[in-house]
């Protein structure tokens, strides 16, 4: 039987090391590669082709929400499931419409990983109950706003010039980063500034932080155990169940049924 081939993308060095020597030590289980942010991830998804990609929401260059669209874009079967230490309810929901179907939190026991990348190595969904949670509680607190409607929209283009930028990138940078000319990332730049009717690279960082293009690094770090460690923890696994199949869309969120 060929090995369950799994892609790794985090931004930290120790982390991805320790994640991998998690994934490396079970059975079956392989690290075909690593990624250390957005753009290399989506490079390395079409390159090694894995069984699976874990994927980080905070990364530089492409944050993980735009970086599973992309992928999942290009090859809708692709499996990745999210390990994050990001708890918000607007970037679950724009992973689930993409397509992601896991999702697991970094501060989650390694008990809960392993058995959340054997779920989805049977092809199937798994999401820590904290994910149904975080959906309902947004629902709860929606609100009709009628001016909701009329805040413009970036395209995924647009949206990766946000970031560049405001992760501190001049416009050569960017320009040399999307394989585009500095023209064009100056233009892209002016109409964003523009179309969000913002007047300075503090405004655009500040919109970039509120829409989740950006996220602030969290201290919340899965603890692995050592080799040959007995570990005292109580297991959390037995929660995990699949989302509920009536989460959809936004502000669609039916009866907590589990399959």
């Amino acid at each position: 039987m060929s090995a369950f081939r799994v892609l790794v993308a985090d931004d930290h060095p120790i982390f991805r090391y320790g994640l991998s020597s998690l994934i490396g030590s079970h059975e079956g289980w392989q690290v075909c590669g690593e990624a250390v942010d957005g753009r290399d991830a989506v490079d390395k998804c079409r390159e090694l082709k894995p069984d699976l990609l874990i994927l980080d929401i905070c990364l530089p260059i492409l944050n993980g929400v735009d970086t599973a669209r992309q992928i999942l874009k290009h090859n809708p079967a692709q499996a990745i499931l999210i390990l994050t230490a990001v708890d918000s309810e607007q970037a679950i929901r724009d992973c689930l419409e993409a397509g992601v179907r896991g999702w697991v939190f970094k501060s989650d026991g390694t008990e809960d990983l392993t058995t959340a990348v054997e779920a989805m190595q049977r092809c199937k969904s798994i999401f820590s109950p904290r994910v149904s949670d975080l959906i309902m509680d947004g629902y709860k607190r929606h609100r009709v706003d009628p001016d909701a409607a009329r805040v413009p929209k970036l395209s995924p283009r647009e949206r990766e010039v946000v970031q560049l930028v405001s992760e501190g990138k001049a416009s050569k940078e960017v320009a040399t980063i999307l394989n585009v000319t500095l023209a064009t990332a100056e233009t892209h730049r002016s109409n964003i500034m523009r179309k969000l009717k913002l007047h300075s690279i503090a405004e655009l960082v500040l919109y970039a932080v509120r829409n989740e293009i950006i996220h602030i690094h969290s201290a919340s770090v899965l603890q692995f155990p050592s080799p040959g460690e007995e570990r005292s923890r109580p297991r959390a696994t037995s929660d995990y169940s699949p989302l509920p199949a009536a989460v959809h869309a936004r502000g669609d969120v039916g009866r907590r049924s589990f399959n």
